[in-house]
């Protein structure tokens, strides 16, 4: 197998912040690498270097097999807000593209067309500045993709995806035969995907073969072997202390060797490995929660000419425990905004009589009501709004509370602009639950979260003492802690149901194949009875059929309904959004070959029917 990539000897540090140094590794062509760090350890670092936007603070060297491609996902994508979608792309990947010839540049074209079709994006011409955060994503994806290059390096790719984004990018990586390196904290997306785990973990890198699951069982024996060994040591050490007292004659000529490795000994016994985890038991319980938590009844919102939320009625109840899904812009946020009241009243209309739909206001109706000891910490997608120049003090004045939250002395003081985006998030996490809320309404939560943090927030969770309302892309939290989602299916429409993420995606696969089953069925009862028509019509009797073509005929018919199914059941992958980019190509150019055969097929079948 070949070795895609080698690392030696590289360090990156941000003033007296040592993120990484001198570490080394190697990536095998094939490997499909999970990188697993803490925030602010440098992941993001480390990908920009070997992706050649960043350098090695201690130069070492970075090795490619030569002539391979490389694309690079980063977390911000940088893009010209006047560009339609599709020119953005074919801009962008001019790197790619130049030399190529027609036939190859309109193979290009077509695959990043399929490619935005399979990620929802259905029209290539829209404006770059009328999408939405995650629309931008999906575009920054599809770019990378297109490529088709040999080795990609994604930070963070599933960040503000929604669900059927994120598995469609899951079952496409899946089935690529390329070679990748990701940073990503979903669990389910991690283990579908990667078949390496790679962790950093204070100052070294350590590889896992296998998937996630494998990662955590090998490396609580890593711990495990490595605190035994340093119990051996300070055993020695012991023994060589009793040596260094009770001996002190001998600390010369032929002992001096043994009084040096006494020093090394003694270092090397205070390197018991520890590693600090967010202590959440820390902050207080939930405020005391009234009977009422928020009443809903016929709620409606409309902005412009669309509805995002239809006539909704609901009443929460106390320590109920809700996830919301649904595609982007769907009105998953602008629906948490309604149940907190948080709009100006520049920014909504509530008589419809005074509403305008080019006002650029939005038009909210229907009765909601809040209980009177409700206390909502309301943690918005986007983040905490800050001051560049504020302090990690300056936002939370609490060093007990902070240190529990893994932020030390030394980076009290430290601005803000300077914290990683998963530092910025869990400090943003901090204020939000320090406010002691009754109801928790998290939008997003796991975005920049390293894995470890997200452990530990989820059994904070699933024993918080109040209500909990989660909008979230990440499948394996919502399964940890919802009791029931509320699902946003578009046009305003919100269906309730009972049951984890993984459960309502099986109930979908199910009632999609019966659908599926249903449609092939009418379609055959309907060719039946055509078919039963066009025989009992009276038409003169022309001649008797041969036996040959009465066989004939009778194959051609089974022939037809055989190739009508299976184009039928093309055209429902076709459109399901799961299938892989050769999946996608293979069974477009099928539907063309069937298209084909049937059209053939029914002409001779009209043939012989006229003969009779």
């Amino acid at each position: 197998m070949a070795s895609y990539l080698q690392i030696e000897n590289i360090s990156k540090s941000y003033g007296t912040k040592v993120l990484f140094e001198k570490i080394g590794f190697n990536i095998n062509e094939g490997d499909k690498i999970a990188l697993i760090a803490p925030n602010g350890t440098g992941k993001t670092s480390l990908m920009r270097i070997l992706a050649g936007k960043d350098k090695s603070d201690s130069g070492g060297k970075i090795m490619f097999l030569k002539d391979i491609r490389i694309a690079f996902l980063e977390q911000e994508y940088d893009y010209d807000p006047q560009n339609t979608i599709f020119d953005q792309i074919m801009s962008s990947s001019s790197e790619f593209t130049v030399g190529l010839d027609m036939e190859h540049q309109w193979e290009y074209e077509h695959r990043v067309i399929r490619l935005l079709t399979g990620l929802g994006l259905s029209n290539p011409y829209q404006l770059m500045r009328e999408l939405s955060g995650g629309e931008i994503k999906r575009v920054a994806i599809v770019q990378m993709l297109a490529t088709e290059a040999d080795f990609l390096i994604m930070d963070e790719p599933t960040n503000h995806l929604d669900i059927d984004a994120i598995e469609f990018l899951e079952s496409y990586l899946s089935r690529s035969r390329c070679t990748l390196l990701m940073v990503t904290h979903d669990r389910y997306f991690l283990d579908r995907v990667c078949n390496v785990v790679m962790e950093m973990d204070q100052g070294n890198i350590y590889t896992y073969r296998g998937n996630y699951q494998n990662f955590l069982e090998k490396r609580e024996e890593r711990i495990a072997n490595y605190n035994a060994e340093t119990d051996k040591v300070r055993n020695i050490l012991r023994r060589e202390l009793e040596w260094m007292r009770s001996t002190p004659c001998a600390r010369t000529g032929k002992a001096r060797y043994r009084i040096n490795a006494f020093y090394d000994l003694k270092d090397r016994a205070s390197q018991a490995y520890t590693q600090s985890q967010i202590r959440m038991d820390a902050l207080k319980g939930a405020a005391r929660l009234g009977t009422k938590i928020i009443d809903c009844k016929e709620l409606s919102f409309f902005y412009g000419d669309k509805c995002y939320l239809d006539k909704f009625t609901y009443n929460f109840q106390r320590y109920e425990k809700v996830g919301i899904v649904g595609r982007n812009g769907a009105g998953k946020s602008t629906f948490l905004n309604i149940l907190t009241g948080d709009f100006t009243p520049e920014m909504v209309c509530v008589n419809p009589e005074e509403y305008s739909s080019d006002s650029g206001q939005g038009l909210m109706t229907g009765i909601i009501e809040r209980g009177e000891s409700l206390k909502i910490g309301y943690y918005h997608q986007n983040g905490m709004a800050f001051n560049p120049e504020d302090t990690v003090l300056d936002v939370v004045n609490d060093t007990w509370l902070l240190n529990r939250f893994l932020f030390p002395h030394e980076m009290l003081n430290s601005k803000i602009e300077r914290l990683s985006g998963g530092e910025r998030r869990r400090l943003y996490l901090l204020t939000i639950l320090m406010q002691n809320p009754n109801l928790l309404i998290l939008d997003e939560p796991t975005n920049d979260l390293d894995i470890v943090t997200l452990n530990i927030l989820e059994e904070y969770l699933k024993e918080f003492s109040g209500s909990l309302i989660i909008v979230s892309h990440d499948r394996h939290f919502l399964d940890k802690l919802v009791d029931h989602l509320f699902v946003f299916c578009g046009d305003g429409v919100v269906k309730d149901f009972v049951g984890s993420y993984s459960e309502y995606r099986e109930f979908i696969k199910e009632y999609e194949a019966e659908q599926r089953s249903k449609v092939r069925a009418e379609d055959k009862a309907q060719k039946e009875k055509e078919a039963k028509n066009m025989t009992e019509v009276s038409v003169p009797s022309k001649r008797k059929l041969t036996y040959k073509e009465k066989k004939e005929m009778e194959e051609l018919e089974t022939e037809l309904e055989s190739l009508s199914e299976e184009k039928i059941e093309l055209e429902g992958k076709l459109g399901s959004g799961t299938l892989s980019f050769e999946q996608l190509q293979d069974a477009s150019e099928r539907i063309g070959v069937l298209l084909r055969e049937i059209d053939e097929k029914e002409l001779r079948l009209l043939e012989l029917y006229d003969k009779i």
